[in-house]
Order: structure tokens, then C-alpha cells, then sequence
């Protein structure tokens, strides 16, 4: 099950900052060994934790083996949340809560990193490498012609999983 989460550094016992730039640059050597360029693709998805839908999440939480308890138990926490507003004295209508990781709890970041199982290059000679909600792309100079399909893939995904690929921050 390991394997699900190699491209994810984030909040993870064996991952960090330090092994998430390891693994970049590793995939960039390994590369340049025998390409003349490999493009980078810096990934910022607006508000990522907080626009998550609960069902993709939990769709993706389908994937890796675990108990149906485990499973039904996440069913159960992410249902039936709501949020209400006060201000000066006024308070509004109950709405559901349908997305988000619930920042702050603790499957907060583990639930990010669940929903983001299936972001993964459709071409074999990319790489993603990801800590939290920073993604990045590596497409070696043989695979250059697909970038405009990867990132359109990104695209997709995110307009799945509710984001907004902050494409100002692109870069």
C-alpha cells in the first residue's frame, strides 16, 4: 500500500521537506543523465484544503485496501456536518458542509492526502512529486510534447476534486 503514497512527502512518518526535494531532484539528475532538459512545473491549487469535496475523498479512500469499519467510520465523520454564521446579533441558516479537510483535526491531512491518490502523471516518463497541497511536474526533454496533456490532465483532476489550479502561480 506503500506504493499509493511514493509521490507524497507530507505528513507522513518516513516524508519531509528534505525528502520531497531529494526525490525532485533525483528525478532531475536521473533526467539529465541522458536529456539535454527537463521542464518543471510548480503546482498551487488555490485553497486546497478547504474546496476538497467530501465525496472524492472518500471515493479515493476506496482504493487502497482497508477494513469497511475504517472506511464506514470516515463515511460517518465526514456526513452531517453543517456550519452556521453570527454577526452582530444575527445568525444565519444551517448549510451543509460537503467539502473541506477540516483543517485543524487531525485526519485533516491524511484525508489531503487520500484525495489526491489519483493525481499522478498519464505519461510513464513524468514524474509528480508532491508535500501537502505543492505539487510538481518533471517532464524530461522526451516526454516535452506531452506536457500541454499532463497539465490538461491536472486540470481535469482538479475540476473533479473541486480546486482551482492557481495558474498565476504557475510557473
Amino acid at each position: 500500500m506503500s506504493h499509493l503514497f511514493q509521490d507524497q512527502f507530507a505528513f507522513r512518518p518516513t516524508g519531509s521537506t528534505e525528502a520531497a526535494l531529494i526525490s525532485i531532484l533525483h528525478h532531475i539528475s536521473t533526467s539529465l543523465l541522458n536529456q539535454p532538459f527537463v521542464r518543471i512545473f510548480a503546482l498551487d491549487f488555490s485553497k486546497a484544503f478547504d474546496t476538497m469535496k467530501h465525496s472524492m475523498t472518500l471515493s479515493n479512500l476506496s482504493c487502497p485496501p482497508i477494513d469497511d469499519q475504517i472506511y464506514n467510520w470516515f463515511v460517518s465523520y465526514f456526513h452531517g456536518h453543517s456550519h452556521t454564521t453570527r454577526f452582530m446579533g444575527s445568525r444565519s441558516g444551517s448549510a451543509e458542509i460537503n467539502a473541506s479537510v477540516f483543517q485543524g483535526s487531525v485526519i485533516g491531512p491524511p484525508m489531503y492526502i487520500v484525495a489526491g491518490l489519483n493525481l499522478k502523471p498519464p505519461f510513464p516518463d513524468n514524474y509528480f512529486d508532491k508535500y501537502a497541497d505543492d505539487s510538481y511536474l518533471i517532464v524530461p526533454a522526451c516526454s516535452s510534447s506531452t506536457a500541454a496533456a499532463e497539465l490538461a490532465n491536472i486540470e481535469t483532476w482538479a475540476q473533479r476534486n473541486n480546486l482551482n489550479l492557481n495558474v498565476s502561480k504557475v510557473c
